[in-house]
């Protein structure tokens, strides 16, 4: 799935329109990656947001405890709309950021083996 206005986070995975990352960041990862920074050289919605991505799965208050949030390590975020997949990886400037912040980075591409 892929539309003009929708961006995954290439974090978390939660879908989003574009306006939403630019008003309000990211939900879950707004104090790591900061989508709402307003850098010039640097612009976090297109370098750590896609607008390819497949499968959705919706996460609400009473499914935190399902097995697909666990398998795709999403049940400790906010509820919404999120992809299975995502095409394209962070930037390494911004994993070195997040490792840091000792976050580890897992791609959301399918090339993460557990």
């Amino acid at each position: 799935m892929s539309t003009k206005s929708e961006r995954a986070c290439m974090l978390c995975g939660i879908i989003q329109p574009v306006k939403s990352f630019k008003t309000l960041g990211c939900p879950n990862c707004e104090g790591l990656l900061q989508y709402k920074n307003k850098d010039q050289d640097f612009n976090p919605i297109t370098e750590c947001t896609s607008p390819s991505f497949e499968g959705l799965v919706a996460l609400s208050e009473d499914s935190k405890e399902s097995w697909v949030a666990r398998w795709l390590r999403i049940d400790s975020f906010v509820p919404g709309l999120y992809a299975v997949k995502i095409n394209g990886k962070l930037p390494p400037i911004v994993i070195e950021q997040l490792e840091s912040q000792n976050v580890m980075y897992r791609p959301r591409d399918g090339s993460a083996e557990d």
